[in-house]
């Protein structure tokens, strides 16, 4: 099926605004790092910053040794 979003980059960035890809750490329960992504958990790499396109690639390179594998979670909105 073909993606809506990938003719419109405005409406796949604020797709990407309503989920979050994150990686939990397997050690610290209060230790993750956590990504915009859309649905299917697809992270825009060339929509981060530098310092969170590094935290990115360095979580997913350590999956299963300090990560576990990432989840997607809806974004909560502002009440």
């Amino acid at each position: 099926m073909p993606d809506p979003t990938a003719d419109d980059p405005d409406e796949a960035a604020r797709e990407a605004t309503r989920y979050q890809l994150r990686f939990q750490s397997l050690f610290d329960a209060g230790r993750a790092y956590a990504f915009p992504c859309d649905a299917a958990g697809q992270v825009r790499m060339d929509g981060l910053g530098e310092h969170e396109l590094n935290s990115y690639l360095y979580a997913r390179a350590l999956v299963g040794r300090d990560f576990a594998v990432p989840r997607v979670y809806a974004r909560r909105r502002p009440c």
